[in-house]
């Protein structure tokens, strides 16, 4: 088997596990937050956290080992423009309140039958190719180009090394820091600590992101015929999949359109075993309309930001990117917004 199947074929099996994860422990940053601020339960957000430090844990572990080059990623950029990335994530946070989930949640839901899901699906597909290629991108690189810097340091670990710390120990005092920082918070929640189905996703999840960035860089490599290094993302896989599925005589299979069919499928397949499987439709044009206004901004702002809530907020952040932190410190807040405050995004009335 070439390397560009092979990691085709890795790519399917990540997002097959990865669906049926997301869809039996609701695994979801806007979840997370949603149960956080709203409902008062913190179980799911520490989820999340022990997915971050797993991610980080094992990426950097096989960085260090010279097992995979984070450096060859996009999230790892000596120029990039922070406000744009802050702006982007704002944009992707209320818009993930507004549809009530981000792109790789309404894949997982899609498969399980809601049909407000592929509204969410399509729509953020069209504005995320819109601001790749389309209509949008000329005022976005415009944006980038008048407000990015060159940095000396583009991740935690080159902090350290500018700070005269060699660059093996900086890897491992980065990394040692947040994963023990983000451990602490999961498991300091007594009722984290008695949610092993919660416990595992994270992990699971986290692992997961290590070995996107194992096949695609390590198994994947091949001189003649190069695979980009990259891990679970669903912004641009997501518009990559749309147009794949459009003019597929034109275009090549890659790992992010493997990976989105595979979350769809593994949703699939664990709801109809499960008996979860139940189709679902919209209560009134009012929520049609916010849904798929929250499905733009988050085209739009994923694409900004390099990412979304498993793009940046897993997967960039796996690699200590500076960049990535503050994207997903835009997603934080723009999340926030929509949950709380004057901006709050009030519930719709039952039809």
């Amino acid at each position: 088997m070439e390397a560009a199947q092979f990691v085709i074929l890795a790519g399917l099996v990540i997002g097959l596990v990865y669906g049926a994860v997301g869809l039996l422990s609701g695994f979801c940053l806007m979840s997370s937050m949603r149960g956080l601020l709203a409902e008062g339960d913190g179980r799911l957000v520490r989820s999340y956290a022990l997915a971050i430090a797993v991610a980080i844990a094992a990426s950097q572990l096989l960085a260090g080992n010279g097992m995979v080059d984070l450096g060859k990623s996009i999230y790892l950029q000596q120029s990039f423009s922070v406000p744009v990335l802050f702006l982007g994530g704002l944009l992707f946070g209320y818009g993930m309140v507004l549809s009530n989930g981000c792109g790789s949640r309404a894949l997982v839901l899609l498969g399980r039958g809601n049909l407000r899901s592929f509204v969410v699906v399509i729509v953020l597909a069209i504005a995320a190719q819109m601001t790749l290629k389309g209509l949008i991108a000329p005022a976005r690189i415009a944006l980038v180009q008048a407000s990015q810097t060159t940095v000396s340091a583009n991740s935690l670990p080159s902090v350290l090394v500018m700070l005269g710390v060699t660059e093996s120990l900086s890897r491992a005092l980065a990394a040692a820091a947040t994963v023990v920082g983000l451990m602490l918070f999961a498991f300091a929640h007594p009722a984290f600590r008695r949610s092993p189905g919660q416990i595992s996703a994270g992990v699971v999840v986290g692992l997961l992101v290590a070995g996107g960035w194992y096949v695609t860089d390590c198994l994947g490599a091949d001189d003649f015929n190069p695979v980009p290094v990259t891990s679970l993302t669903f912004i641009a896989p997501i518009a990559d999949t749309l147009q794949y599925a459009m003019l597929s005589t034109g275009l090549t299979l890659n790992f992010g359109i493997a990976t989105v069919a595979g979350v769809f499928a593994g949703s699939l397949v664990t709801a109809l075993a499960t008996g979860r499987f139940k189709l679902e439709g919209y209560s009134s044009p009012r929520h049609m309309l916010r849904s798929g206004s929250g499905a733009a901004l988050m085209g739009i702002g994923g694409v900004m930001a390099f990412g979304c809530s498993i793009g940046q907020g897993l997967t960039g952040v796996s690699t200590l990117a500076l960049g990535s932190f503050v994207a997903l410190a835009g997603i934080l807040v723009g999340t926030t917004a929509g949950l709380r405050g004057a901006l709050r995004v009030q519930p719709l009335a039952v039809a």
